[in-house]
């Protein structure tokens, strides 16, 4: 195994144990275990858990925005229906695409419950290399649809951010469960109804 591989294998390894157990309670013991490596070998790639953790972070923060950058990408480069396109992208954005989505997922609810007790620094690679590349790709279309006339929009980055919490699926009556796809497609398409009347151009 190349050093490459070592260091992959740790990162993968971390991302498991820190979104099941969370920053505080992980160890690096249990962390050495799920990759299959020896404790000696992650203290050789990472001075302690909390550069480890960095790492995790940016490296799963980066893959989620690249494929979500690449979704709104496919869905909103060119558009025919305004309505229509962003549903379908909304509703992309929103559906589980995998294990790797929902370890990445947990990993941001753990941080958001000990957000208190992680590195600063953690958080603010976290927030800039996924949440906020996201965020002005997005602003980057709403931008130019108000360019162009489709919308009225004086601050893109806020818009984004008003049309990404507006077709999220955070919804507490879902009891913890994974919404299906029709009740996904309901709460994007009345997402993107509301966002719409308060930024469409009359």
């Amino acid at each position: 195994m190349t050093r490459e591989d070592k260091r992959r294998a740790i990162l993968a390894g971390a991302l498991t144990v820190f979104a099941r157990d969370g920053y505080t309670r992980a160890g690096i013991d249990t962390i050495a275990r799920a990759a299959g490596v020896s404790t000696r070998t992650i203290y050789n790639h990472f001075a302690d858990k909390a550069e480890l953790f960095q790492a995790v972070i940016q490296d799963s923060a980066a893959r989620a925005a690249d494929a979500q950058i690449a979704v709104i990408d496919r869905h909103l480069r060119k558009v025919t229906d305004l309505e229509a396109d962003l549903v379908d992208f909304g509703r992309e954005l929103v559906t589980p695409a995998g294990d790797g989505d929902a370890e990445h997922f947990a990993l941001v609810r753990q941080i958001n419950a000990e957000a208190g007790h992680i590195p600063p620094a953690a958080i603010e690679a976290w927030q800039e290399t996924g949440p906020l590349r996201v965020r002005r790709a997005l602003a980057a279309y709403l931008r130019r649809w108000s360019e162009q006339g489709l919308l009225h929009v004086e601050d893109p980055d806020r818009a984004a951010v008003h049309l990404l919490l507006l077709i999220s699926v955070d919804d507490p009556s879902y009891r913890g469960a994974a919404p299906d796809d029709a009740q996904i497609t309901r709460t994007v398409t009345s997402g993107v109804r509301a966002f719409l009347y308060g930024h469409l151009r009359r």
